[in-house]
């Protein structure tokens, strides 16, 4: 197969990025498309030029780290999928492929197609995690949970943070993400005792950080590789009106206090 490729090359955050055209013959349909790049940047430093950067680690869709545009889709046309678990087997030999970075505010170029998504961690540190203290790890079977929390929760919890969610929204909002995270910790019963000020902390970060806000469009849903569903963001919705409630009226008894 030979593909032609068209990429961002970007040096730096401060610096105009611009596409630039590649071509690269005798492409293995079993290959994966980071195996491909991969060929292609052996090319290039072959040539004394500077290879395309890019994210990855696991390469076993799992890890969340790789991730970009293909054609205009977040990791590209296969549904449920990462860039990395993507063969090159489903496209056709000539196609013509462009490969830009997530666009988004809150995830700036740091070189060619690498984001930096240190926004995701802040909010996680916001209040993505359950903080009682257990001690050794408790017995499987000690608190009995329904089988549907359960598999709602593992569904939520499958989140891998690409960042896919953010790049596909028009509104770069990062709801889907934080929806994921509230809800995975909401639903069982450990993460009660902070489920209501975790959603407020959480939500607040991502507003801080510049992401956008949600509108319902679906676009996130669709190309998230771990197909987390909306459902997640009306959780999200309803635990910060809760939790905002709640910090309203704890402000009115301690201001008549």
């Amino acid at each position: 197969m030979r593909i032609v490729l068209y990429i961002w090359r970007q040096p730096h955050r401060d610096a105009p990025g611009r596409m630039v055209r590649y071509e690269v013959a005798k492409v293995n349909p079993d290959m994966s498309f980071l195996e491909m790049l991969d060929v292609l940047n052996e090319e290039l430093m072959n040539r004394g030029e500077d290879p395309v950067a890019f994210d990855h680690d696991c390469r076993e869709g799992i890890c969340g780290s790789c991730g970009f545009m293909i054609n205009g889709v977040a990791h590209g046309p296969l549904p449920g999928t990462t860039v990395c678990q993507l063969h090159m087997r489903h496209f056709r030999d000539g196609d013509v492929l462009y490969l830009e970075p997530w666009r988004a505010r809150a995830f700036p170029v740091i070189k060619d197609l690498v984001v930096d998504r240190s926004a995701f961690d802040r909010i996680i540190a916001a209040g993505g995690y359950i903080s009682v203290n257990t001690g050794s790890a408790p017995d499987g079977n000690a608190i009995l949970i329904p089988k549907e929390i359960a598999e709602r929760a593992m569904d939520a919890a499958a989140c891998i943070g690409c960042g896919a969610c953010v790049a596909a929204c028009p509104n770069a909002s990062a709801s889907l993400f934080v929806g994921a995270k509230i809800a995975h910790l909401g639903l069982l019963p450990q993460g009660q005792p902070e489920r209501y000020r975790r959603a407020l902390n959480m939500v607040a970060q991502m507003t801080q950080e510049g992401f956008g806000s949600c509108t319902n469009i679906g676009a996130c849903e669709a190309v998230c590789p771990k197909n987390i569903k909306l459902e997640v963001i009306a959780r999200m919705n309803r635990d910060f009106l809760v939790a905002s409630w709640r910090a309203r009226r704890e402000a009115r008894v301690e201001g008549f206090g």
